[in-house]
Parts: structure tokens; C-alpha cells; sequence
């Protein structure tokens, strides 16, 4: 089997037609900001890969939506990293399973209208835990209002949801809890200011949002922190896949040209299939039982791992590369860059040591 046969397979049967449009464009016009890479993957069915097809989805398994980033990745970075985004929103929100039914009218209407979910609740903030709310809000009888900031890495200004973390007054008493809202793109006092190429902050003005879009974490009776640690595992493994993809898009390009020994060739193909092969792995536990917190810790190993194979990995295939006209320099640097990216998702690695160390001692794993 050929280098990414599989994986293009796999968004053949899933999304027909997408990795043929993609890859009909240049990788620069697709990776810029303005590029039809959304649209393409809008229209081919993609917001409803994860959604099981009760709700009208295509009830991709992890181990088909992590090839499929792999695949998405190689033709185009932010692409993929804007889809798992969105995964990320539809996995966490299948997760809940409210009796209020919430999530039920989430992914049913990410898939039948092709909408993009962008998630607001895992952030990197001192002092505070990643998947800790970092937004306010007040609950009428007919109505929410929200504040705070937040942001939406890739998706924000292509988002039709929010799915953010909120903490709200408690109903039972003094005190706050966690609560998970749904929020229109084109809701009034809803604004998107940019802050870098993959930093768009998100800001609510007292937005207002219909009581039946919020779920408190009361309601849920423990799910919630379940239902973001397994969204949390599933967004490890696709954004682990999305950057193996960009990285193999350059590694496609050093084992296609006859100029590169053989035993280069056959390097670069070994320590990035066991990079995949690590990740399949990951992909076939989450589908085997459901991510558990085992399967988290086994997630961020995973990723960290991958995020060293690929350090080792691109300089190499770009100096293999080498000696490139302006145009393919330019989308070989780019895609060189793009790699990086990975080790800027949340979780940090430093973050993590401590809660790591503790989690090997038999405690229990905090996302830091």
C-alpha cells in the first residue's frame, strides 16, 4: 500500500469527492484565511463525521477520523486543525447525553445543516485548569446572558456554534458551578477580534441565549467532567493526526523524489508509520471502550510522543527535500512551520509533568 493510500481511502468512503477538491488547489490558497478549504469540507458532509447516523451523521469510528485528519492534514494544515476543533465540540457534546436533550439537537443539527462548532472552554490560563470555565453567566426565567472571553483557534470567524464552558449561580443555594452553553455565531453582542494567525478571541457583551442552549453540570450528575476529559482524549488524538498529516505531506514529497537515497526514504517512512501506528492505537482503545481516564493519559502520551517523532522528522525531510524552486520552498517552509503547532495545544507538556507524575503515584490525572 502506498504512502496515505489508506487514509485518502478512508475520506473517500466518508466525505466522496473532498481529498480530489482539495488537492485540485494549491496548498497556498487553501491555508489562506480567505481559502474555500471550509467550504469544501463543509459541503461534503465533514461537521457530521462523528455524529452517529440515528442524527443523520456519518458515525466515523476514532480510528476512521483519525486517518481522516492524517489525509486532511497532508492537503491542507489549518483545515485539519479546524475540524478537529469542531470534532472536538461534537464529541464532548455526544458525551453529555442530557435528559434535557441538549445534545441530542447539537449533533442532529451539525449534521443535517452542515454546521461548524467551535469550542471555547480549554484554554491555558495561570492559575486555572485547562477545561476550566472561563466565562459568566446569569439565568433569568427566559433567559441567559453571558460575558468573558474566549477563543476558537481556527474556527472563529467560520463557527455557525459556541459550545463554551460558563459558571453560573448556583440554583440550590450560594456558590457557582460549571455549566456547558450552545451559542449562535450571529448572536447579538457576540464579537471576534484577532490576535495572531491562530489566536481569535471571542467576546460575549452580555449575550443572550435561550435557557433550553445551557446545562449545568448539577444536571448532569458527574458527567460532565467525563464528557470533557473523553472530548479531551478525542481532541489529542485528531490534532495528534492533523499535524502527523502536514508533516507527512513533506515526507510524501522527500519519498517521491529519486533524488533522496533509499535509505533516507525508508527512515523517514519508519519513524513516521510508527508515529501513526502509536496513534491507531490510541484511536482503537477510544473505540474499543470509550475513553476513561487511562485512556486520557495514554492520549497525551501519545501526543507528546508523536510531537518528538515529528521534531526528528521534518528538518530531516526538509533537508532531504532542499534545493526547491520559490513556489515549493515557500509551501515546504510553510508546512515545516505549520508542524510546530502541535506542541502549542493545550496541554503543554511542562504543564502536565506534575499531574503526570502524580497520575504514575496512583492519584488521579488533573488536566493542569
Amino acid at each position: 500500500m502506498r504512502f496515505l493510500e489508506r487514509e485518502r481511502a478512508t475520506v473517500a468512503k466518508l466525505l466522496p469527492g473532498l481529498d480530489e477538491s482539495l488537492r485540485a488547489i494549491p496548498l497556498m490558497e487553501l491555508e489562506d484565511p480567505s481559502g474555500p478549504g471550509i467550504d469544501l469540507f463543509r459541503n461534503s458532509g465533514g461537521p457530521g463525521l462523528l455524529v452517529p447516523a440515528a442524527y443523520q451523521g456519518r458515525e466515523a469510528t476514532a480510528l476512521d477520523a483519525l486517518r481522516v485528519q492524517r489525509a486532511l492534514g497532508s492537503r491542507s494544515p489549518s483545515l485539519a486543525v479546524a475540524a478537529a476543533m469542531h470534532h472536538f465540540s461534537v464529541a464532548t457534546m455526544i458525551g453529555l447525553r442530557t435528559d434535557e436533550g441538549l445534545e441530542s439537537m447539537f449533533v442532529e443539527g451539525v449534521a443535517s445543516s452542515n454546521r461548524l462548532a467551535a469550542f471555547g472552554f480549554a484554554e491555558e490560563r495561570p492559575d486555572a485548569g485547562v477545561l476550566s470555565p472561563s466565562m459568566t453567566a446569569t439565568q433569568g426565567s427566559d433567559v441567559v446572558r453571558i460575558s468573558g472571553a474566549t477563543r476558537a483557534r481556527g474556527l472563529a470567524r467560520s463557527m455557525d456554534l459556541l459550545v463554551t464552558g460558563v459558571t453560573v449561580p448556583r440554583l440550590d443555594g450560594p456558590g457557582q458551578e460549571a455549566a456547558v452553553v450552545v451559542v449562535p455565531a450571529e448572536s447579538e453582542g457576540l464579537s471576534i477580534s484577532s490576535e495572531g494567525s491562530e489566536h481569535e478571541q471571542v467576546t460575549f457583551d452580555n449575550v443572550e441565549v435561550s435557557p433550553e442552549l445551557l446545562v449545568r453540570a448539577s444536571a448532569l450528575d458527574g458527567k460532565l467532567d467525563v464528557a470533557l476529559r473523553a472530548g479531551f482524549a478525542w481532541f489529542q488524538l485528531l490534532t495528534t493526526g492533523s499535524y502527523l498529516g502536514a508533516a507527512s505531506a513533506l515526507v510524501e514529497r522527500a519519498l517521491l523524489d529519486d533524488r533522496v537515497p533509499d535509505s533516507e526514504r525508508v527512515r523517514l517512512l519508519v519513524e513516521t508509520e510508527g508515529a501513526m501506528a502509536a496513534a491507531e492505537g490510541l484511536a482503537r482503545r477510544i473505540d474499543d471502550g470509550g475513553p476513561d481516564e487511562s485512556t486520557l493519559a495514554d492520549a497525551l502520551y501519545v501526543r507528546y510522543s508523536v510531537q518528538d517523532a515529528l521534531s526528528r522528522v521534518v528538518p530531516r525531510a526538509v533537508e532531504l527535500i532542499g534545493d526547491l524552486d520559490s513556489i515549493t520552498s515557500d509551501e515546504v517552509g510553510h508546512l515545516a512551520t505549520c508542524v510546530n503547532g502541535l506542541a502549542l495545544h493545550p496541554p503543554a507538556r511542562f504543564r502536565m509533568t506534575g499531574p503526570l507524575a502524580a497520575y504514575l503515584a496512583d492519584r488521579t490525572l488533573t488536566i493542569a
